[in-house]
């Protein structure tokens, strides 16, 4: 005895492997997570020890520095200060710029400059007029250098005004390098503290720039800024210039918001762009309020646990790491093939139903969840095939009930005038044969035949007298007639589904030189489709009685269209034209053809 169809489903379904013993294998090889957590872990650790050293390196740094470079500055001072001594122990200083005096202050400026050629670049003594004398490294001129030139214009009118102990400028980059310097200057007064003139020096800051481009090693980069975030110093001379704006950097705009006379060291973590994508960062600023500038060191964490090993370690970490998820990989793959293969088949299925392939479906088998889930997809298949084969039915329906609509309106507009009696239909005909010439898609040559078919709905608006007149209409009778365009298409407006046909409907009177109607658009701005129907209209009017006209000949009525090419009717549409009379499509039989 042969066991039944449901008896014999029942002892398939019972063979099966359950997913849940598949799942539960593949839950094995998540004991590779625990190590990938450890690994984690570690790291995390291995970051924050590179951070906590880094921090103290930074600090150490950026305050050893800040020291250097405030007892640098100090030395400048001292030295400035000294030759001042000079000029006023052997009397030079009342009068600088006397002619008499002027070659013993020379030789004394010499002599400085010759002894300090490390740092002082210039050195001059000026009187109370603003002239004098100068000493200099080289070929250097400062009068020559518009911006140092201004610094000691200004280094003058500060000592002349307020007669301060000392003025230093702001940051300045020496052509043709960008070598970093700046001014400094001090009073000469003489016994009675009377204003005199001024002692100025170009100094240069290579001593620290170079200290600066020490420092900066390994991926780190120091460099120093004043509080107001322009560049001193820094050891990428070619793209951070002495004086620019650094304000842009994370650590110069926290400096810029601290008190000029703060004296303070921070460490900080931020986020800086390199190439459009952030690179996380980690630096320090120390700032020293007797010169309101600050020392920055930065670098980029990535380089930092390269330097230190940690890059190593973790590359190590990660390689056996890999090699655990291999094998994990290859010992869960069987147990994955039990239930992906199924299911793909499954998800194919359902994207062949999503293509509309509505008969495809889906094999029985796998694991018995999958399969009964493949049973009832597949009945959901045959439900929905069903479903979509009786909306089709209904569209085709619904769409012919529309067409049919159509077609009768445009009946009871030609009815209105016996001498257009078919003409609607004849437009569409010879519209749908210029628009298949022309390339067009069956969605648009849809649009187009049912516009061709509604092209003249307006003249239900015009009045009989003037529609139906035997004779040459008037101005004024034209001018109503020329309504037409915008009554249909306003007529139309309300109906959503012909939104599309709308510019066929209204725009089909227009001309490509612009003097059409009702808008004189011209050229590219008429659409094509008002512009094929506007053809096949004029066409139809030549080749049947009217009563102004007699029907003319097909080949006489394409000679005076051809004649109209790019005045009235685009060349392309008209060349279509011409392709489907000599196909043999379009002939004077079609008018009695019914669309």
């Amino acid at each position: 005895m042969q066991p039944s169809a449901k008896s014999r489903l029942e002892q398939v379904r019972a063979g099966r492997v359950r997913i849940l013993w598949l799942v539960l294998g593949a839950l094995l090889m998540v004991s590779v997570l625990p190590l990938g957590l450890y690994h984690r872990l570690v790291l995390q650790l291995s970051q924050d020890k590179l951070v906590d050293t880094e921090r103290v390196q930074q600090t150490d740094l950026t305050r050893s520095l800040a020291q250097e470079i405030q007892q640098f500055e100090s030395n400048l001072s001292q030295q400035l200060l000294s030759e001042r001594q000079i000029l006023a122990l052997t009397g030079l200083i009342d009068n600088v710029e006397d002619p008499a005096a002027e070659p013993k202050v020379t030789r004394l400026l010499e002599d400085f400059v010759d002894s300090n050629r490390a740092t002082f670049i210039y050195l001059t003594a000026v009187g109370k007029s603003g002239k004098g004398t100068s000493a200099s490294q080289g070929n250097f001129r400062a009068d020559q250098d518009p911006f140092v030139a201004k610094a000691l214009q200004r280094a003058f009118v500060t000592c002349l005004q307020s007669q301060q102990l000392q003025f230093r400028s702001d940051p300045l980059a020496l052509a043709p390098e960008n070598r970093p310097a700046f001014v400094i200057a001090v009073p000469l007064k003489d016994v009675n503290d009377n204003f005199t003139g001024m002692l100025a020096a170009v100094v240069s800051l290579d001593p620290i720039l170079r200290r600066l481009q020490d420092a900066s090693v390994r991926g780190r980069t120091v460099f120093l800024v004043e509080h107001n975030g322009h560049i001193v110093a820094h050891p990428d001379v070619r793209n951070f210039v002495p004086g620019a704006d650094a304000s842009g950097n994370s650590l110069v705009a926290q400096v810029r918001g601290l008190p000029q006379e703060l004296r303070n060291t921070e460490t900080v973590r931020f986020e800086e762009k390199s190439k459009k994508h952030p690179v996380e960062m980690i630096g320090t600023y120390s700032t020293f309020p007797e010169l309101n500038w600050a020392v920055i060191a930065q670098r980029s964490l990535e380089q930092a646990q390269t330097d230190t090993g940690v890059t190593e370690l973790n590359r190590q970490a990660l390689a056996f790491v890999s090699v655990v998820v291999l094998v994990a990989i290859l010992l869960g793959y069987f147990f994955a093939v039990g239930i992906s293969g199924p299911i793909r088949g499954l998800a194919a299925s359902t994207r062949a139903i999503s293509r509309g392939e509505f008969h495809q479906r889906s094999a029985v088998r796998g694991a018995s969840e999958i399969s009964e889930l493949a049973e009832n997809f597949n009945k959901m298949a045959g439900d929905i095939e069903e479903y979509i084969e009786r909306l089709k039915e209904a569209a085709e329906e619904n769409r012919e009930l529309f067409i049919g609509s159509i077609r009768m309106l445009a009946a009871a507009i030609d009815e209105k005038d016996p001498y257009t009696r078919g003409h609607s239909g004849r437009v569409a005909k010879y519209s749908t044969f210029i628009g298949q010439e022309l390339g067009l898609t069956t969605e648009e040559l849809d649009k187009l035949r049912i516009s061709a078919l509604l092209h003249d709905v307006g003249k239900i608006g015009v009045e009989d007298r003037v529609l139906k007149k035997p004779g040459a209409l008037t101005p004024e009778e034209f001018g109503l007639m020329k309504q037409h365009t915008v009554k249909g298409a306003n007529i139309m407006r309300p109906v959503s589904q012909l939104k599309e046909m709308l510019p066929g409907i209204e725009l089909h009177h227009e001309h490509m030189d612009g003097r059409g109607y009702p808008y004189g658009l011209q050229g590219q701005q008429i659409p094509l489709m008002a512009r094929i129907i506007g053809v096949a209209d004029t066409l139809d009017a030549m080749t049947t009685n009217r009563p102004y006209q007699t029907a003319m000949e097909l080949d006489f009525a394409l000679e005076r269209i051809r004649s109209l090419t790019g005045t009235k009717f685009d060349a392309v549409v008209v060349t279509a034209l011409e392709a489907a009379v000599t196909s043999g499509k379009l002939h004077l039989s079609a008018v009695e053809v019914h669309v």
